[in-house]
């Protein structure tokens, strides 16, 4: 029995990245950059006002009421073609080029005007009011370094770059099977002493949710052939991960039938609670992740390895996985397995649930958080620091 850290270490180690594909702007969102994004102009192109009002020289307004006679104007997509001279000023509007010779913009509700005379009551300072050319971001610059999972605030950004394709990493494809007699689909007859396969669609989703694809490959039977067959369905997939079948139970095939499948096991178990019985190996060249069965051990498990390996394979810096919160309630010395603890989180308190059973899904959907503990942690008491992984 491994620790989570070295069983992470195992996972993690020799991963490649996926392959760069290109992508429209509308269809990368949620994509992970694999080339950073790079400014092809420069915003803004020239100075422009921030306010509606007049495009003035700053010294002619030092001393107010100052009276400027208006010689044009100034609105955006067009732009004043002349200098600004002394006792000038020209109608400007947010957006548009300032004139040449205007070094201060006055607002527009700091003046009164009557025909081509307006009468500054609020003197401007230099530069008041002004954008300044290349504000925002000057070309040439990297706006959205490689590594970022794209939001839509980037690709409005890139989008403002003028920068119409995007270099992303090929979405990991992830093959998911469930193995077991006794699960059936979501809306299949159930028969006695059935139960749903709750989990294939949860890691589906979640799989989904880190920005992977998802390939549920259906149920492997407690038989050697049908796990075998599904197995070798899933020759196309960045990684192959089973649920169940993982533990040393008699209908528990999974670890034989991968090492009869060529699998070079680096380990089966992990000093963890929930999630000891995990597998990991290597299919001919495709890594294999095994989880336990029941549902909050998938949950934790993949929160613990399965991100990091989706992050790994997309090229992303991997995310610390823990932060702290204070204690809610006391808490017992733990045992030599590290310990994920489902907890609620308020207002900075994490209190773990009075019941940790790892097959309590509905728990697990209710939590927050989980509060983790070291091996031969000692015990703990209310208002103590405490790891966490948020949900």
């Amino acid at each position: 029995m491994i620790s989570v850290d070295q069983a992470l270490q195992q996972i993690l180690s020799g991963l490649p990245q996926t392959c760069v594909e290109q992508v429209t702007l509308s269809n990368a969102l949620g994509r992970v950059l694999a080339e950073g994004v790079t400014a092809r102009l420069t915003q803004p192109s020239s100075a422009v006002s921030a306010m509606d009002g007049y495009a003035v020289k700053s010294s002619d307004v030092e001393a107010c009421p100052a009276a400027l006679t208006v010689i044009g104007e100034s609105a955006a997509g067009g732009c004043f073609d002349g200098d600004l001279q002394p006792g000038q000023a020209v109608r400007i509007f947010t957006g548009a080029p300032v004139p040449r010779g205007a070094d201060a913009i006055v607002i527009q509700e700091n003046t009164t005007r009557d025909g081509d005379t307006v009468t500054v009551l609020e003197s401007a300072t230099l530069g008041r009011f002004i954008r300044p050319t290349g504000l925002d971001f000057n070309q040439g610059e990297v706006l959205i370094k490689a590594g970022r999972r794209l939001s839509p605030r980037d690709l409005g950004l890139a989008a403002a770059a003028n920068v119409p394709w995007l270099k992303v990493r090929r979405k990991p494809r992830i093959a998911i099977i469930a193995t077991g007699n006794e699960v059936v689909m979501p809306g299949d007859p159930l028969g006695d002493n059935q139960i749903i396969s709750s989990n294939s669609i949860m890691l589906a989703a979640y799989v989904t949710s880190l920005g992977g694809e998802a390939l549920d490959l259906g149920i492997a039977r407690d038989d050697a052939d049908s796990l075998k067959r599904l197995l070798r369905s899933a020759e196309q997939a960045d990684m192959v991960v089973t649920i169940g079948g993982a533990s040393v139970g008699d209908y528990d095939l999974v670890n034989s039938v991968l090492g009869s499948e060529g699998v070079d096991l680096g380990f089966y178990k992990v000093a963890m609670r929930p999630g000891k019985p995990l597998i990991f190996g290597q299919l001919h060249g495709t890594p294999v992740l095994g989880l336990p069965g029941n549902p909050v051990s998938v949950g934790v498990t993949s929160a613990v390895f399965l991100k990091p390996a989706l992050q790994t394979l997309l090229g992303m810096k991997i995310e610390a996985s823990d932060d702290t919160a204070i204690l809610g309630a006391d808490l017992d010395a733990n045992d030599q397995r590290q310990d994920y603890l489902r907890a609620s989180l308020t207002d900075g308190i994490a209190t773990p649930f009075s019941k940790q059973d790892s097959a309590m899904l509905a728990r697990f959907a209710d939590a927050d958080c989980l509060i983790l503990r070291a091996p031969l942690a000692p015990a703990a008491k209310s208002g103590d620091l405490v790891r966490i992984v948020k949900l």
